[in-house]
């Protein structure tokens, strides 16, 4: 009886729930809507092959902290973990405008202090550094290369900080939803508030009155003033609101005072503008709008639509702002592949595609001058055992003018307009994630590496003149470091906790062609 009570409980299927909350509910929430690590829901995973989530599971996921289980748990343990996580929470989580506005604190500025910086730096050169070893930011002086201040950051914090106009406040967005505004000055936290249970990123307006969140979970846009008080949420949804999205991704496209919103499971493109003399908004067919034939919807923080054949991932702007330039992913159990594309956003529709093979990183793409004309060059995720690349296009006719091989796939490329040479890393490569290539871009060829023999060296940002390069080694050891953007010597090296990104203030704010904006 003994040993037949033993082979039943044997038996019974793997307790995925128990395993959950054991191995992965400390990076993907209890709830699994996500907190370092994505949410592992079925809207977020309904694009990612079963086969690929057995994969992570078992192998992790290069260049980030998801380790891989195949030395932990038994193969019908992982079995039951990945089919667990692509089913439906019950009950659904849900997070409404009245969680959010009772999510917000908010501490005002001290009666009588100072209004200048607590430190001795130029505030235009000073770099935000997110470590993501330990949840902490530093604030590095630009020109010493010196630590001013350490301080904690929300868990897992995801997309670039945004800066107001004049650098004084940088906000930060979590994976998990919060938003913190921080005043560099003051080295203090000014509010907090939760956009949502998973968030891609955030978006400051040019003018500093604005500050808008996109949402995986919900399928939500929420819109806040600069104090992070709500103003309004919108539902990342078809006109017709039978269908809903998670939002891929929003930045402010400062020239046209608006913000320009990508849908990933929709075909559309959002153009939200802040103007409050933007024109109105014409939904649907119309012989002439300027006859006033259709009812028009205000165009101030209205959302004009511009519909698409694929969803964009991600994207990026020309520097005119009149062009956005998006990925697309492969759809999951077919035989398409990525793709890239142009839409003009005065015209409203698709102008061409873009000569990419392979999956580009749109969102880390540089602009610059070469032979008369300006020039997008962009690195190529590619797969992770292959080779790299990196494509260059001219922006004049969108034909591809170079490809440019380099020693495995990279995930970002940096430059700056005070210096002729382009960073690009292999980090998403096992073989070449420790190097940096760096190419001439009057001649458009390799001209230099530099290598951390054995590290994950990534992501360059340059000094507000563009002297220097600093880039990230990533790794729980790891370091900021300094090379001369002339020479390519290291000139200083600083420790750091897996710094997954650095930000120069003054290159962000004035959307320099070298950095993502």
């Amino acid at each position: 009886m003994g040993l037949m009570w033993l082979a039943a409980a044997h038996a019974q299927p793997p307790a995925a729930p128990a395993l959950y909350q054991q191995h992965c509910a400390s990076c993907h929430g209890a709830q699994r809507t996500g907190l370092m690590g994505p949410a592992l829901l079925p809207e977020s995973l309904e694009r990612t092959r079963p086969a690929e989530v057995l994969r992570v599971i078992r192998e992790g996921r290069q260049a980030t902290q998801m380790p891989g289980f195949a030395d932990t748990l038994a193969a019908d343990e992982i079995q039951a973990l990945a089919d667990w996580v692509r089913s439906p929470v019950q009950p659904a989580p849900r997070w409404g405008e009245d969680d959010i506005r009772a999510s917000r604190s908010f501490t005002p500025l001290p009666e009588g202090e100072p209004n200048r910086p607590k430190w001795n730096a130029d505030p235009m050169n000073l770099f935000v550094v997110v470590e993501g070893g330990d949840h902490h930011i530093s604030l590095l002086d630009g020109d010493r290369f010196e630590v001013i201040a350490r301080f904690a950051s929300r868990y897992a914090l995801h997309g670039g900080p945004k800066f107001t106009p004049d650098g004084r406040y940088v906000f930060f967005g979590s994976r998990d939803g919060w938003i913190t505004k921080y005043d560099l000055w003051r080295l203090a936290v000014v509010a907090e508030v939760r956009a949502g249970l998973n968030m891609r990123n955030v978006a400051v307006s040019g003018d500093g009155r604005w500050v808008m969140a996109a949402n995986y979970l919900p399928h939500t846009l929420a819109l806040f003033d600069a104090d992070l008080n709500l103003v309004k949420t919108y539902a990342a949804a078809t006109l017709d609101g039978k269908a809903t999205s998670r939002v891929s991704a929003v930045y402010d496209a400062a020239p046209r005072s608006s913000f320009v919103v990508a849908l990933k499971d929709i075909p559309e493109i959002w153009e939200i503008s802040y103007d409050q003399g933007a024109a109105p908004i014409h939904d649907g067919l119309v012989h002439d709008y300027k006859m006033g034939e259709a009812i028009a919807k205000p165009g101030y923080l209205g959302v004009r639509r511009t519909p698409l054949s694929e969803p964009l991932d991600d994207f990026f702007f020309d520097q005119s702002y009149r062009h956005v330039l998006g990925a697309t992913r492969p759809k999951s159990g077919g035989d398409e592949r990525a793709s890239a594309q142009v839409v003009n956003l005065d015209a409203r529709i698709k102008v061409a595609d873009l000569p990419i093979a392979g999956m580009p990183h749109l969102g880390s793409g540089i602009t610059f001058a070469w032979n008369g004309t300006t020039v997008l060059a962009s690195p190529n995720l590619g797969g992770a055992n292959q080779g790299g690349m990196v494509d260059v296009i001219d922006m004049q006719n969108w034909k591809n003018v170079r490809t440019l091989k380099t020693p495995g796939p990279g995930f970002f490329m940096r430059s700056h307009e005070a210096t002729p040479y382009a960073w690009t890393d292999s980090m998403m490569s096992p073989q070449a994630k420790d190097t940096l290539t760096i190419i001439d871009k009057r001649t458009l060829e390799t001209v230099a590496q530099v290598r951390e023999p054995g590290k994950t060296l990534a992501h360059i940002e340059f000094t507000r003149d563009g002297r220097y390069a600093l880039a990230s080694v990533w790794e729980m050891d790891g370091a900021i470091v300094v090379y001369d953007a002339q020479s390519f010597k290291e000139v200083k090296r600083l420790p750091m906790k897996k710094p997954v990104g650095k930000y120069n203030v003054w290159n962000k704010i004035t959307r320099s062609e070298g950095t993502s904006h």
